[in-house]
This record gives C-alpha cells, sequence and structure tokens, in this order.
C-alpha cells in the first residue's frame, strides 16, 4: 500500500553548536523525506560540516534535537547511527586495503549480520562501479575510483540516510559525471544530503536547497521556488542603438544595468517592480532600436549572492 504522506528521515530541531563565544550554528531547523536530494550550501564557515557533524552524531549539539527516522539521535546513538551513511570532504580511507577488504571491514563496522555481508558487498560494488577493483589497493585507485570507494562505504549497510561533504572536489570532468550519476541514482532509494561548492551541480541533482549562512537558515525551499522568488526582477533588453549605460539606469524602476554584448544589457529592477513597460516606452520615444526584451532566467548562483550579500550586508 502507497501512501501520499512524506516519511521523514531526518528531523532537526533548534540545531545549536558553540564553540566558546563563537555560534557556528544558531538553531537550525533541518528536515529531510524518504527519496528526496537535498542540496546545503553556503559559504566557508557557513557551519554546514559542523551541522553535518552533528547530524551525523559525530559531533554532540550544544542545544536541540534529531531523530534520524524517528529515532532519537542523543538518546539512541547507536540504532540512530546505523540508519546513516556518511562521506565526509576528507573520506575515511585506508590506502594499504584492497577494495574488497575495506569495504569487508566497512560491512563489520556497520555491523551487518555475517550472512549478509557478501550480498551487501556485491551489491555495493555494483551499484558504485567497483566491480573490476577489487582486488586493488585502495591507494593505487584514481581520485574518481577513491571517491566511489567512499561513498560505497557510506551505503554498504544500505542506510536510510546518506549524507555527502562535497562528494566531487578535485575531479576531473568526466569523473564528476560519473558521481553525479551515482548520487542521482542514490536518490532514488535513499534520502541525501549534499554539500557543495558547486552550484550547478545542486541545480542538476536536488529537489530542495537550504543555504546557511552565519550559522544560519537563510533559505530552504526547493529550487523551483527559490527562482521564482527571487526571479522576475531582471530583463535581457536588446538595443540596436543603445544609450549610455547611465541613461538607461536613470529609467524609474531600474536598480542597475549589466551590459551582456554591445547591444545586449542585463537590467535589474528594484524589489516589487516591474519596469519592462517603462524600457519599451523609453526605447520608442528615443528610437533606441529595441528588438529583445525577456525575463533574465535568475541562476541558482546568483540567488546564493543575493541571500549571502544581503545577510552580511544586514
Amino acid at each position: 500500500m502507497t501512501s501520499e504522506t512524506p516519511v521523514a528521515t531526518i528531523q532537526a530541531r533548534r540545531l545549536t553548536r558553540t564553540f566558546g563565544a563563537h555560534v557556528a550554528v544558531n538553531g537550525i531547523d533541518l528536515d529531510l523525506n524518504r527519496g528526496e536530494i537535498l542540496g546545503f550550501l553556503g559559504l566557508n564557515g557557513a557551519g554546514k560540516t559542523t551541522t553535518m557533524q552533528m547530524l551525523t552524531g559525530n559531533l554532540a549539539p550544544t542545544q536541540g534535537a534529531v531523530a534520524i527516522c524517528g529515532i532519537d539521535l542523543l538518546e539512541r546513538p547507536v540504532a540512530a547511527k546505523a540508519r546513516i551513511g556518511y562521506l565526509p570532504e576528507t573520506p575515511p580511507l585506508y590506502r594499504d586495503l584492497t577494495v574488497d577488504e575495506y569495504l569487508l571491514l566497512a560491512a563489520k563496522l556497520h555491523r551487518l549480520p555475517r550472512a549478509r555481508v557478501r550480498e551487501a558487498l556485491q551489491t555495493v560494488k555494483q551499484r558504485c562501479g567497483l566491480d573490476d577493483v577489487g582486488t586493488k589497493l585502495v591507494g593505487t585507485l584514481s581520485r574518481g575510483y577513491q571517491q566511489r570507494v567512499g561513498i560505497a562505504q557510506a551505503i554498504v549497510h544500505s542506510p536510510d540516510v546518506v549524507i555527502l561533504d562535497e562528494p566531487t572536489v578535485g575531479l576531473d570532468p568526466n569523473q564528476i559525471r560519473e558521481i553525479r550519476g551515482l548520487i542521482r541514482e542514490l536518490g532514488g532509494k535513499h534520502s541525501v544530503i549534499l554539500s557543495t561548492h558547486i552550484l550547478p551541480e545542486v541545480e542538476a541533482l536536488c529537489d530542495r536547497v537550504q543555504i546557511l549562512h552565519h550559522g544560519n537558515v537563510v533559505y530552504s525551499d526547493t529550487i523551483a521556488a527559490l527562482r521564482k522568488s527571487h526571479g522576475g526582477r531582471a530583463v535581457i533588453l536588446g538595443l540596436q542603438r543603445p544609450p549610455a549605460v547611465d541613461a538607461l539606469s536613470a529609467i524609474p524602476g531600474v536598480a542597475r544595468v549589466d551590459p551582456v554584448s554591445s547591444t545586449l544589457f542585463r537590467v535589474e529592477f528594484h524589489p516589487d517592480t516591474d519596469a519592462t513597460e517603462s524600457l519599451a516606452a523609453h526605447a520608442a520615444r528615443h528610437d533606441w532600436g529595441l528588438y529583445q526584451i525577456n525575463p533574465a532566467h535568475t541562476s541558482l548562483e546568483e540567488v546564493f549572492v543575493q541571500l549571502t550579500r544581503r545577510e552580511q550586508a544586514s
């Protein structure tokens, strides 16, 4: 029987971590449902890694609570951690072990029953594309394959939640594509938190995004909703005989003008303002040769910069 009600795999409430007088994470809430991929974003020092360490039980929160599949992480840490797979930014690899030896060790550390170990290793090697390197030393593998091994150790026990911290850092474009494909496949069977500085990666892979800045959540919603709420305030303006940028900037409602080419301009409006008609009227009145005026696509990168700059200035 299927249910339309989302199944929560992570519920964090008022999660806080201080180091002396420094507040690294300031009372954040985080929710993750089964089958979702959540993009976890923030500048360096925003508190992302600290949050992930608290979610995985590697760091105790100063305040707040975390439940993994309804299990309180602080009260029942062993049971809760059994539902989690974690790949830190520096994968915990033993370079002198073969891939098979290392994954066997990971399975034992995750307390897999002996009867399930062989099947689990076969399954995880197949999912991560490691079938042909089982007898090779981990230290001899390429960076891309080492990342695959890191992900394999995180999912060998088939956890409900997989948390990946910068899984594609340092990889070449082909390796990045392969790891992205693996993450997308993981999202079909697990809940995934993906922390990365590569914003197009989040747009390509994630269902939702949560942006952290100075330990506070400054945005949490779907990527589509994020674009909708922060988009629509700019147009791409094409003029055959454009005036000086200052003349465009002086039009009521216009906040900023950025030349794209000699005849194309990205024109941003003031909040809650649409100066499209005013731009068209000025272009007709002054014979600027208007040939294009279309809504500008707002990328996740632009929204991320807007949010973090706004919070920094406030």
